[in-house]
């Protein structure tokens, strides 16, 4: 398949899981064909999952920062301790889109963050704007607004038919984290 090298602005949002689970697949992918990559967690700081072993694994390849403080809901930190880290991971993704080291750039949980005014829909805006035509931008998270759905180039929403959390079974290590 030949064609365009067009780097795609793509959003994983919707109350479903699956959004970073997606995300990572376009990661896993784009290093089977050679591509650097990096993830940048907003929310999810300070917590263990399986993808920030993986990312050792690949060398200089595969990246992920950390740049969540956790759980806005756990209250282990300030809304401003909150709203600080997320606008530092948006300079680290602003400075690392402009850098053009990156095939695949994808901002974690970035959709939760706007949504409890961390960073804001300006900022998205303008960090769309500066992607350079090779970089693929994913934005991961619920409620995707539709202003930001427009300037998207592919949008997928994930739907929740059943989840084991509802039957009370614990987030399962390897399945969600």
């Amino acid at each position: 398949m030949s064609g365009e090298v067009r780097g795609l602005t793509v959003i994983f949002t919707g109350n479903g899981k699956g959004k970073t689970s997606a995300a990572l697949g376009v990661v896993l992918r784009a290093l089977g064909h050679g591509f650097r990559c990096k993830v940048i967690q907003f929310i999810k700081g300070e917590m263990d999952s399986g993808e920030l072993h993986l990312a050792g694994k690949f060398g200089g390849e595969f990246e992920i920062a950390q740049s969540g403080r956790g759980f806005t809901w756990l209250k282990d930190h300030t809304v401003e301790e909150h709203k600080a880290a997320a606008q530092d991971g948006l300079r680290m993704a602003s400075t690392d889109m402009l850098s053009e080291n990156y095939r695949v750039l994808v901002l974690d949980e970035i959709l939760y963050a706007l949504t409890k005014e961390l960073v804001t829909l300006k900022q998205l805006y303008e960090l769309i704007g500066k992607k350079p035509p090779s970089t693929h931008l994913i934005l991961t998270g619920r409620a995707a607004p539709s202003e930001l759905i427009e300037k998207a180039d592919m949008v997928t929403s994930m739907e929740s038919i059943k989840h084991p959390f509802k039957s009370g079974i614990p987030a399962q290590k390897g399945l969600d984290f």
